[in-house]
């Protein structure tokens, strides 16, 4: 499938807005359950909170790898238009369904994520 390149382009942009807002949204999180781990020392709550800490890491590691690879693919639209600036408005390529999906699947289990921890965090808060 064909698309445009400037309506990547606005998808890549799009796409570094949200994994940047998720880049703080988690740093929101770490501080709650930083808060919870100074109020609680149990076991079990301490298990709980060694899981969200290591979906964290997790996570941090899929925006970094997401957005490197946006901005590679982002850098290829940029060589292509250098290399022909002539109506690039109306010049198409393929479609980036890959990292359609890599985002789309990103949102979903970080927004699971943040379900799961919002959850433990209403019963510890």
């Amino acid at each position: 499938m064909k698309t445009k390149i400037y309506s990547q382009h606005g998808e890549h942009m799009e796409w570094q807005n949200k994994l940047s807002f998720y880049k703080d949204e988690i740093k929101v999180m770490e501080k709650r359950i930083a808060e919870v781990s100074q109020k609680n020392t149990g076991i079990e709550v301490r298990k709980e909170i060694e899981h969200f800490q290591n979906q964290f890491l997790i996570q941090k590691e899929n925006i970094r790898r997401i957005s490197h690879h946006i901005s590679e693919e982002e850098k290829q639209i940029q060589s292509e238009v250098k290399k022909n600036p002539v109506a690039s408005d109306h010049r198409e390529t393929e479609d980036h369904a890959k990292e359609r999906d890599m985002v789309t699947n990103f949102e979903t289990n970080f927004n699971e994520l943040r379900r799961e921890c919002n959850t433990f965090l209403s019963k510890r808060l």
